[in-house]
């Protein structure tokens, strides 16, 4: 019983999983990415770090090809030294950008990346002679890795996600990655700036209620750096009746420097390492021609920075970096801040502009938090103080996880399914300004048709509405407001491109009748919570007067002390489409005087009357996207296809990791069993030197096979070795298992037996109601139970240790249960209610009673209905009395 009790809460704690919700957010950046889980299990933190298979809270956002087999995270951080040519890195900064910035940011970094360009212009990488992936693949295979791990965290499917990204990713990048994780399966809830996570994770624990203030959030990250101005404060609001006091921010600017971040000061310790190598080496050997000699003197730098942080010097080996050449140097951190001279001045840049556009000073800012893996460099956190003039800098978030929590918050908060109690508005901006131009038949190029669409930092989300009088097919193109402020790579402000149609058609077929006003386009624009700015619907208004027949009615009215003059009533047709809500009324009314009485009126109908009336039409027109270049949308086609191959992948590595886990279990189990049989005397009592000998034999066999030919086996073959192995040995296990648990098994059963037999002689005391003919039926099924146990134990002393046992512990538990349901079952039975007889009564009495009865039914039915409701409506009203509310 208790076993299939078990099953049955097991089956239940499934289902229970099933219902619960979770959501993720991962930071993706330019080396690692993070990720966060919002999943509301009882016992559990409602948010938490999804770790990955080396139980560490971040993981490479690297993607390897090596030997037809893909690696993701760890697993492709493990090869990069030896194939560094095979390791895909910095994707995200690769995304939305056109081939020859990709190409050169790889040179520059010394990414010996087979680099080409595909059909829009935008980067490929080449992974092998005939496979190539784009950008967008590539880290859509990364976001699977992200959502796995999520997964794998929370036990339940993870299917929405919230995605942070750097806040100079322009329309291309935003776009870019949406696609990439619809590759992946992932169902993007909203992109997030980084520094908008970062600021929810800040003020979430906070209470704004008494005062204001301005913060910096810095971020220096691998490949980036950019300052954000968050401004967080309090307002009022009603809930459940009361006022309450909710936190709220605003991001009033971000500027950043996209080329500025960790990366270019490891890239510093590079280049002089690598002048020092070729000193040593001499004969013209130049390391930085060697893409594994670079591999390995890169991950040893980057090494060195972090112990630099910690220390004033640092020491650095590679071993066998060029040549089978070994390199050892040292340096101090003093030299280190030499070499990066120029890049601390840049570091203050975001800052400046951010206090300079804002007009604040270092004096107005509250709080300068750091995040970011590279504000652990202390020259940095230095130079930032001097700047400030403070003592320290403020340090209470997390500079590795802070985006990804905050994220996770953006997540629960915009989820169907979930919901925190703690609140914190937020009102971000767009990072930058668009406009929209127009071009087309009878448009010339001024300020009309280059219309300013979204301000920098306009609140996200937005809806935006605008209208030009024009009446034939035109085009219109997106662009940034400023060309010196462009997101990086990009050389073309212009990001977007439609051609709106039907509106020729549509101004010719209303041309003849009569226009009370031009043609109109109204063209509305969303710009998305992700922001993301598109061209959502377009239609012509279109406004005609004209001559139409209506009826011609008399309305009199009798017997009034007034009249009315006649009225006209408009009944015109209604058009298809929408009508403005300027169409002529009626031109009079009934009014009636003081005293008078109102009759019916009578209506004669007098023909049809002329009425100039107005329409307003809106016709709706088509759109079709023309984008060209890296920000080109994917055809449902190729976007079809990329989704097919990241699927095929997935299985694939699926069933890698299952061929590799069933090899591991089967040379494990040969281990395993083989020194089982060879060391433990215990199995001497149950089986045969030759039955050992002959397993022992096949394990040999197996085993010289799984390190020869079963080097290249698949996950079938791997099983059915384990199956066949298990058949043979197992008989043994078994018999060495039973040769303890079946007299553990007996010896319950008899103290059961033992016990029943007592509980039956106290049930004659107890429940004495209880048949008799149960109880002897039960006493029965235990006789025969002590009868086959005897008979049992007889036979199996007689048996050999090393044959198949007479009977089971499996057997004698079942016995024992089938016996605890018929004991339960007689011990159920209720006791039976006692019989109670009425008393006789004579002839008199009951004709007495008989009277009296009578003589009430009379006596209500003769009351007023009234009398009957008043003590109802009493009760009523005494029920309705004023209470105070909770």
């Amino acid at each position: 019983m208790l076993f299939r009790l078990g099953i049955f809460l097991s089956l239940l704690s499934l289902f229970l999983i099933r219902s619960e919700s979770a959501v993720s957010s991962i930071d993706l950046g330019s080396e690692w990415l993070k990720v966060a889980v919002v999943n509301l299990k009882p016992g559990q933190s409602p948010i938490t770090i999804a770790i990955n298979e080396m139980s560490k809270r971040k993981s490479p956002a690297l993607v390897a090809f090596q030997s037809e087999t893909r690696l993701l995270g760890e697993e492709a951080a493990g090869i990069v030294a030896r194939y560094p040519d095979k390791v895909f890195s910095n994707l995200r900064d690769m995304i939305g950008k056109p081939y020859q910035d990709v190409k050169r940011s790889a040179d520059s970094m010394y990414l010996p990346f087979d680099v080409v360009e595909d059909s829009r212009g935008a980067a490929k990488i080449r992974v092998s002679s005939d496979v190539s992936y784009s950008v967008e693949e590539l880290l859509g295979m990364i976001l699977k890795y992200a959502s796995n791990l999520a997964e794998f965290h929370s036990k339940v499917t993870v299917k929405d996600a919230v995605i942070s990204v750097p806040p100079y990713f322009g329309q291309a990048e935003r776009k870019g990655l949406l696609k990439a994780a619809e590759m992946a399966g992932i169902n993007v809830i909203s992109l997030i700036n980084e520094h908008s996570g970062a600021a929810l994770q800040y003020g979430i624990d906070k209470d704004f209620s008494n005062e204001s203030r301005h913060v910096i959030l810095y971020d220096m990250g691998s490949s980036s750096t950019y300052a954000a101005l968050i401004f967080y404060s309090a307002y009022n609001a009603k809930e459940f009746g009361k006022t309450v006091s909710v936190n709220q921010f605003q991001v009033k600017d971000v500027r950043w420097d996209s080329e500025l971040g960790g990366q270019n000061m490891e890239l510093r310790l590079v280049e002089y390492f690598a002048d020092e190598f070729n000193k040593q080496v001499g004969n013209g050997v130049d390391v930085r021609k060697h893409p594994k000699a670079m591999a390995k003197l890169k991950k040893q730098v980057k090494r060195t920075k972090e112990i630099l942080s910690a220390n004033t010097a640092a020491p650095i080996s590679v071993e066998s970096l060029y040549d089978d050449r070994d390199f050892r140097s040292t340096i101090t951190r003093e030299k280190f801040e030499e070499l990066c001279a120029d890049l601390w001045d840049k570091s203050l840049v975001p800052v400046k502009e951010v206090l300079k556009h804002s007009g604040l000073k270092a004096d107005d800012i509250y709080a300068v938090e750091l995040i970011g893996g590279a504000t652990r460099v202390p020259k940095l956190q230095a130079t930032l103080q001097e700047y400030f003039g403070r003592k320290d800098l403020d340090k209470h978030l997390d500079a590795d996880e802070a985006i990804v929590l905050g994220s996770a918050l953006h997540a629960a908060n915009l989820s169907d399914g979930i919901k925190l109690n703690r609140k914190l508005g937020m009102v971000d901006g767009s990072s930058y300004g668009f406009v929209v131009e127009l071009d087309g038949a009878d448009l010339s190029k001024d300020e009309v048709t280059r219309l300013l669409l979204v301000p920098r930092m306009k609140k996200l989300p937005s809806k935006i509405f605008k209208s030009i009088n024009h009446g034939k097919d035109f085009e219109v193109s997106l662009a940034y407001d400023r060309e010196d402020l462009l997101p990086p790579g990009i050389t073309s402000p212009v990001f977007a491109h439609y051609a709106v149609s039907g509106l020729t058609d549509t101004a010719e077929k209303y041309l003849s009748r009569n226009l009370s006003a031009p043609i109109k386009t109204n063209l509305h624009f969303s710009l998305s919570r992700s922001g993301i700015l598109s061209l959502d619907q377009a239609d012509a208004v279109i406004q005609i007067t004209e001559w139409i027949e209506v009826p011609k009615k008399n309305l009199t009215v009798e017997n009034t002390t007034s009249a009315s003059p006649n009225a006209s009533v408009d009944n015109g047709t209604n058009s298809t489409s929408e009508e403005s809500n300027s169409n002529s009324e009626s031109d009079g009314g009934v009014s009636t005087g003081s005293n008078s009485t109102v009759e019916e009126p009578s209506t004669t109908d007098l023909g049809t009357e002329r009425k100039l009336k107005k329409r307003t039409f809106k016709i709706p027109l088509k759109i079709v996207e023309k984008t060209t270049g890296p920000g080109m949308p994917f055809s449902k086609e190729s976007l079809a296809e990329s989704k097919h191959r990241l699927e095929a992948l997935d299985k694939k590595d699926a069933e890698r990791r299952r061929t590799a886990e069933l090899k591991n279990n089967l040379e494990e189990y040969i281990y395993a069993t083989k020194e089982k049989l060879e060391t433990s005397e215990d199995f001497e009592k149950v089986s045969s030197n030759d039955e050992r000998q002959s397993v022992i034999k096949k394990l040999d066999e197996v085993q010289e096979w799984l390190y020869t030919d079963g080097e290249d086996a698949n996950a079938s073959e791997f099983q059915d070795r384990l199956n066949s192995l298990k058949a043979t040995a197992d008989p043994i296990f078994f018999r060495f298992k039973e040769l303890t648990a079946r007299p553990e098994a007996v010896e319950v059963a008899r103290q059961y037996l033992s016990d029943l037999k007592q509980t039956i002689h106290g049930w004659e005391t107890e429940k004495p109601w209880l048949p008799k003919e149960r109880i002897d039926e039960l006493s029965t099924s235990m006789d025969k139970l002590k009868t086959w146990l005897d008979e049992k134990e007889a036979e199996q002393k007689k048996t050999s240790g090393y044959g198949t046992p007479v009977f089971t512990s499996e057997e004698v538990y079942e016995k024992v249960f089938n016996l605890q349901d018929k004991a339960a079952s007689v011990k159920r039975i209720p006791k039976p209610k006692p019989k109670v007889e009425k008393p006789v009564k004579n002839e008199t009495e009951s004709k007495s009673e008989n009277t009296t009865s009578s003589e009430n039914d009379t006596s209500e039915n003769d009351k007023p209905v009234g009398d009957s409701d008043s003590s109802t409506n009493e009760k009523v009203k005494g029920g309705s009395e004023p209470h105070d509310e909770l």
